[in-house]
């Protein structure tokens, strides 16, 4: 369906280096590797490591034949413009064969913002993750007044890491009314919102996991205008059978969004992170959300 695709194209960043998948550097490249030649990598975005990974990322690509045209982000450390170095030093030596051209970071304060913004020069695209006790018009505000983007963190590996889905859907909302570009990561790996393990482990605790495709459509309905509760209800919608989607758009419990719209909220919400890449694609397929 074209819509589905319009909303989903690129939109998983591999993260299998991270938990609770975090497999090792040669597995997370041979997956990645694999991954890039499935039916599936249209719906593949980049991969994830962090900066400090670099030389053990670069030995592993050239172990599984230095492929062309991937495109990676990396995770910056305590030292976010020593990192951006790297990663400039990085793809000046690889000549676009494999390049990153997204940097993703923790950062608090509006001068560390721009000063992270300066040592891209634009070459770079920033993601700054949004801290879980900010004031969002302000930090939102710096974000976009340095040009850069923002990143949610949509859960984690315990029941207490998963917010609100109400602070979700305030976030999105005032990216897309301030026009900043955003990512989500973490707790994302299932199409819906559902209770799931909240690790790979058999006793793992179980909690409530917001499903990325209600994340991705609430970036969609915040495009077209609906209401704060409804986008929050979206964002906890659990139902597949409530979702309908076709060559035109995608409806969702007597709202529509044209591709046109879908198209435009893919120029804000960017892609998530997921440790997986199997889990979430699998699972989609198996919903049945044809009108």
């Amino acid at each position: 369906m074209t819509s589905l695709r319009a909303l989903l194209a690129d939109a998983v960043d591999y993260a299998g280096l991270y938990p609770p998948a975090s497999v090792d550097m040669h597995e997370a490249v041979t997956n990645y590797a694999e991954y890039r030649q499935s039916d599936d990598a249209w719906m593949l975005g980049r991969f994830v490591l962090p900066a400090s990974g670099l030389s053990s990322f670069d030995i592993e690509w050239r172990h599984v034949g230095e492929p062309s045209g991937w495109l990676s982000s990396a995770v910056l450390g305590e030292n976010p413009e020593d990192d951006i170095a790297l990663v400039h030093a990085f793809n000046d030596a690889h000549h676009g064969r494999v390049r990153i051209d997204t940097v993703e970071a923790r950062l608090t304060t509006p001068g560390a913002i721009a000063r992270a913004a300066a040592a891209a020069q634009q070459r770079l695209t920033v993601f700054v993750e949004i801290p879980a006790t900010a004031d969002l018009p302000s930090i939102i505000s710096a974000i976009g007044e340095s040009g850069v983007g923002a990143k949610i963190r949509t859960g984690g590996t315990t029941p207490d890491a998963f917010p609100r889905a109400d602070s979700i859907a305030q976030v999105i909302r005032r990216c897309v009314a301030v026009r900043v570009p955003f990512k989500a990561t973490a707790g994302l790996h299932h199409p819906l919102r559902a209770e799931y393990r909240l690790t790979y482990k058999t006793d793992a605790p179980r909690g409530m996991m917001f499903g990325y495709l209600n994340v991705f459509l609430a970036a969609g309905f915040a495009v077209a205008g609906i209401r704060d509760d409804e986008l929050t209800r979206l964002l906890e919608e659990t139902d597949a059978a409530a979702i309908r989607s076709n060559d035109r758009g995608i409806a969702w419990r007597g709202h529509e969004l044209t591709i046109e719209q879908v198209r435009e909220a893919r120029q804000w919400l960017r892609s998530f992170g997921s440790c997986s890449f199997r889990e979430p694609v699998d699972e989609l397929a198996a919903l049945d959300l044809a009108s």
